[in-house]
């Protein structure tokens, strides 16, 4: 949690041009064709920072992270709102949510599960890798922990499942280590021991995480730093087959401004970002479109 923490510190402080608002070329097979959007102003976004967004399969609820937002029950919490007849819901946190940080949610792609992280009593050490069931009523049920195939005694963050639902996506390491992308395949109701990613995607020297499946189920976007004690993280894409990873354009990674915690729906790529001013120096979530060349 230190890690995440310095992330902000450090770029509370960000300065430089404002972000680009023109369509970006493709960037290794990616096309960003929007201008970023905040998402849902005054609910989702707002003074606070926030983190890591997960949309509903039908799109009607909105889950994320807030280190801040006054009203939860711990330091970090996930928070809730739906989508009715009158527009979108209070923001409230949600029923799994505890005294402990619980942070990074994320939707399975039938809607069945949300899994996310949280360092509460009983884990493995650190942070772990936790899901509910999603009720038919849209309730959520008891947190699940994952279990050794999933969690170590380090920091297990941003799980994602993969649009088949046959494998889970994290982030995990050592402790006092680098962070690097693994990847675990469903077997029953539970999950094979965790392997690295394929190909040339972790790297010695950087901290790779934050990633999510786009819905080809076989190119994913993810955050790399080199250095996360002093440089902010970047957003990535690359295609899992192997192959270097290509930072994306502007106006998603921008000078003197730092993005991270992705996630997809449809053609639409939510991320978490610090602005370089005018905007206000806080962690938002906003929304563009994208393309995939094949």
């Amino acid at each position: 949690m230190v890690m995440r923490n310095a992330w902000w510190i450090v770029c509370v402080g960000c300065s430089g041009a404002p972000a680009a608002q023109s369509p970006a070329p493709a960037a290794h097979g990616i096309s960003i064709v929007s201008a970023p959007e905040l998402v849902v102003p005054g609910i989702v976004s707002t003074e606070q920072s926030e983190v890591r967004l997960a949309a509903s399969p039908d799109g009607n609820t909105l889950l994320w992270g807030s280190t801040d937002r006054k009203g939860g029950p711990g330091g970090w919490d996930i928070w809730r709102t739906q989508r009715g007849a009158a527009g979108w819901s209070v923001a409230v946190p949600v029923s799994f949510d505890s005294e402990a940080n619980d942070f990074d949610p994320a939707f399975s792609t039938d809607g069945r599960w949300v899994y996310f992280f949280s360092n509460r009593p009983g884990g493995a050490g650190g942070d772990d890798i936790y899901r509910v069931a999603v009720a038919p009523d849209g309730s959520f049920g008891p947190a699940q922990h994952l279990g050794a195939e999933i969690n170590t005694a380090g920091d297990e963050w941003a799980p994602a499942p993969s649009p088949d639902g046959t494998q889970l996506m994290f982030a995990t390491n050592q402790p006092g280590g680098k962070h690097d992308l693994v990847i675990a395949r469903a077997v029953g109701d539970g999950f094979a021991p965790a392997t690295p990613l394929p190909g040339a995607i972790n790297t010695p020297d950087a901290d790779e995480l934050d990633a999510t499946f786009l819905p080809d189920g076989r190119s994913i976007i993810f955050s790399r730093s080199i250095d996360i004690q002093q440089e902010p993280p970047a957003l990535y894409f690359t295609w899992l087959d192997g192959g270097s990873a290509t930072a994306l354009p502007a106006p998603v990674n921008v000078p003197h401004g730092f993005a991270m915690g992705p996630s997809i729906a449809g053609d639409t790529l939510y991320f978490s970002a610090v602005r370089p001013p005018p905007v206000p120096r806080a962690m938002h979530i906003y929304r563009v479109r994208f393309t995939v060349a094949p």
